[in-house]
């Protein structure tokens, strides 16, 4: 299946008339505070009224030193308040603790190279993602990721909330400030470089209509099965960036909505991951953009980069490394999920 076609075929091209007012309408009306949705009771009831199972994922690799906090902060709201339905963490290929910690909080752990073995194992964050939607029972799935140092029910709560309060909504990202420590000090707003040195100058000038998203890059968002199923997945850095542009173009704007979190602290990467993180999600762009006919590309887009390095010996060399981004087909299309879920084996991606 050649999903650019496709891509080209279902999605309209945007018509960018007036688009910066339409934005800001979007960025006011479509904004939310996580505070807003602390009543958890109230939560549970719109959930049980709306007959919805929530499903929390948490996508790892090698997260031993934080997997048990974040677990052990958000499992209560399984346990005791009953928000949600299941969590379930599903993994990269650990070779630490990670899965040890994990089944002894009482957590399910699946491993993605087991799930839908018949299409292969892809690493990637989005491969995770990907096959989350086949492993999860959920009506609405919730992605948290495993190294958040200040994890708080919030994470969650704040997510599901627009998603109960407002019918209409199919997806929900999180925002916050992402510190970073400089020496021994933690700069407020020092995170979030690859966002605002790649992808926001990106979207401002192919996708503006994405340009209200404060956090384009977030780990932490959930979305309704109905729409998630019917989108591409990327399987590594990209993942993100595809979800953003896909669930614009084929359900539209006012399909999504963004919450404040307040604040992340994690690890922060070093520049040489970035830099690779940064090209990962150039790859997802330019395929878009090129499908889309937003940036016309003569030659394929590249998958080799090459790191400059600084050696011991004061010596600078050049390392040629491959990424490359695959792209997953809408779950909804895999027979095995449409059996599993019952979905109607007439609906075709077109």
């Amino acid at each position: 299946m050649n999903l650019d076609n496709h891509i080209k075929t279902i999605y309209d091209f945007d018509n960018e008339v007036n688009f910066f007012m339409k934005v800001e309408e979007w960025f006011e009306k479509n904004k939310f505070k996580s505070t807003s949705f602390s009543n958890i009771k109230r939560l549970v009831d719109l959930k049980k009224k709306q007959n919805q199972k929530i499903s929390l994922c948490i996508p790892t690799l090698n997260e031993e030193a934080t997997i048990g906090h974040v677990i052990d902060i958000l499992i209560p709201l399984l346990t005791k308040y009953k928000l949600l339905d299941e969590i379930v963490v599903i993994d990269s290929g650990s070779i630490d603790r990670t899965k040890e910690i994990t089944e002894s909080k009482g957590v399910r752990f699946v491993s993605a190279a087991n799930v839908l073995k018949k299409y292969g194992d892809i690493k990637g964050k989005g491969e995770n993602l990907w096959k989350s939607l086949y492993v999860c029972s959920g009506d609405i799935i919730v992605w948290v990721d495993a190294d958040i140092k200040n994890i708080h029910p919030r994470f969650v709560y704040g997510l599901v909330g627009p998603l109960l309060t407002h019918p209409k909504l199919g997806y929900v990202k999180g925002f916050y400030q992402r510190p970073i420590r400089v020496g021994k000090e933690l700069a407020p707003l020092g995170g979030g470089r690859v966002t605002e040195l790649t992808i926001r100058p990106l979207f401002n000038m192919y996708f503006p209509r994405l340009s209200g998203f404060i956090q384009p890059l977030s780990g932490e968002y959930a979305g309704r099965r109905g729409l998630l199923e019917k989108i591409p997945f990327f399987t590594g850095y990209g993942v993100e960036t595809g979800m953003l542009i896909d669930i614009t173009k084929k359900f539209g704007l006012n399909s999504m909505a963004q919450v404040d979190l307040i604040k992340r602290v994690h690890r922060n990467s070093p520049l040489a991951s970035l830099s690779n993180m940064a090209f990962g999600i150039l790859q997802v762009f330019a395929k878009r953009a090129n499908a889309l006919g937003k940036l016309i590309l003569v030659k394929k887009i590249k998958h080799e980069i090459r790191i400059i390095e600084h050696t011991d010996k004061g010596n600078y060399i050049i390392k040629p490394k491959t990424l490359q981004d695959v792209e997953r087909p809408p779950m909804i299309i895999i027979d095995e999920y449409r059996k599993k879920f019952k979905k109607d084996p007439s609906w075709v991606y077109v």
